[in-house]
């Protein structure tokens, strides 16, 4: 008879436990009132933490996971270059001279912009490693400079690259962009496929 009033007293404790007020007694499970709700609240915020992670968008998981890798950009800031073909093509130029010519463009196009929100995001130290650039081809001197003359017509900086003291236009880089503003500018071209040995 003692077992079974436990057995009904610990049963109406249990189902009112929401209401502070039926809350056990010191003489249940050995515990005070007062240690009683409290294990009952952390429980109740244990579960909430566990449906809060359960919830959690799968790339929330993958942020906090911690691997490293880099998100993929929906609209990657890029650099463009352009060189002629016609400097190894024709005038046989070597493939240092070549490189060259495009650092040099590219060089001067970032300095130009150097306050440009664009181009120190593209420079910051977070993105070194991540850097993109196009690098494309023109046939020779008189279209490159028509592709210079329309990029500036259409408001995208760049360098035209002139080397001196020759006064000699060999290539253009724009500064860094959004893909999208500035990709079709250059649909026309062709990747630059100069072999590296003749």
């Amino acid at each position: 008879s003692c077992s079974r009033s436990f057995l009904c007293e610990m049963h109406r404790a249990f189902c009112s436990l929401p209401s502070q007020r039926a809350l056990p007694s010191q003489s249940l499970l050995g515990l005070p009132s007062t240690s009683f709700r409290t294990h009952h609240r952390q429980s109740i915020r244990g579960l909430g933490r566990m449906a809060s992670t359960d919830a959690a968008p799968s790339g929330v998981a993958a942020a906090a996971s911690g691997n490293g890798a880099a998100p993929a950009q929906q609209d990657p800031v890029l650099q463009y270059v352009v060189l002629r073909k016609d400097l190894w093509q024709e005038l046989k130029w070597p493939l240092g001279s070549v490189v060259a010519q495009a650092c040099h463009a590219s060089t001067a196009a970032m300095w130009m912009n150097k306050d440009d929100e664009v181009t120190c995001q593209y420079l910051s130290e977070a993105n070194l490693d991540h850097m993109h650039k196009v690098v494309l081809e023109v046939k020779g001197e008189s279209q490159l400079k028509e592709l210079s003359a329309k990029l500036e017509e259409a408001g995208i900086k760049h360098k035209l690259w002139t080397e001196q003291p020759e006064n000699y236009p060999t290539c253009l880089a724009t500064k860094p962009y959004p893909k999208s503003q500035v990709a079709p500018h250059f649909k026309k071209l062709q990747l630059c496929k100069a072999p590296l040995a003749a």
